[in-house]
């Protein structure tokens, strides 16, 4: 017959060995390939909500020495469709929509008459390498002022002239490195490069930093978080 302190010790070694088990159990649970992709989305969606809530507003990402600038043309060109989907710069402009006091069309020259910030900043590509490049342009948080962005809003998301789309949490958009970027290396962007206007986010991973620009909108419910996450890619993905 069990005494009160074998039952105690009972217990303790049953979750000790429970605990043991855990990982046993979910490597089992990924060999069932109907629970695989589940597994993975919940996973991912975890790591994002997490990642989300230990996002510091007010930490910089780390800048750089012109000194340590990848010259100009060693800066990869990355597109996931084509290089230049041939922007007609004279007609060009950014459409406001959503959450915003001032929606409408807005040119490059009113974005340009914004305080003009410049960095240099470590560019990190999903696919494993990395540069660092000098950006500049508007804060995106003072063109959110501009328009009159609702505050309470979550999500910023953009769409592009080669039918990219991305999007970003409200505390990156307003995070204080995050630029709505028209130069590189004091000079206008070039159409590789995602002339006239893309986004330099040196919180985020490379993907979310969209080029041609053509919409933004302001909205407190995320419809669609991106081309890359459609495909399961993270939705936060900080550094």
């Amino acid at each position: 017959m069990y005494s009160r302190t074998d039952s105690r010790k009972f217990k303790t070694i049953s979750r000790r060995e429970l605990l043991k088990l855990t990982p046993v159990i979910a490597l089992g649970a990924f060999a069932i390939p109907q629970l695989q992709k589940p597994l993975l989305k919940g996973g991912l969606g975890f790591s994002d909500w997490t990642s989300a809530r230990l996002f510091r507003s007010g930490h910089l990402a780390p800048t750089f020495a012109d000194s340590e600038l990848t010259p100009l043309d060693k800066f990869p060109i990355n597109d996931y469709d084509i290089d230049d989907p041939q922007v007609d710069f004279d007609k060009w402009t950014l459409t406001v929509t959503g959450a915003v006091q001032k929606p409408g069309e807005y040119t490059l020259a009113q974005i340009q008459a914004l305080p003009r910030f410049t960095q240099n900043t470590r560019h990190v590509c999903v696919e494993g390498w990395d540069v660092i490049g000098r950006f500049g342009g508007a804060r995106l948080s003072d063109f959110l002022k501009m328009i009159g962005a609702d505050p309470t809003a979550r999500f910023v998301t953009v769409e592009c002239a080669d039918d990219y789309y991305e999007s970003l949490d409200m505390a990156t958009a307003a995070h204080p490195q995050s630029l709505l970027c028209y130069e590189m290396y004091g000079q206008s962007l070039t159409r590789e490069h995602g002339a006239p206007l893309r986004l330099s986010v040196p919180t985020k991973i490379g993907y979310k930093q969209a080029k041609y620009l053509t919409d933004l909108k302001v909205s407190h419910v995320l419809e669609k978080a991106g081309y890359w996450e459609d495909q399961g890619y993270s939705e936060f993905y900080g550094l």
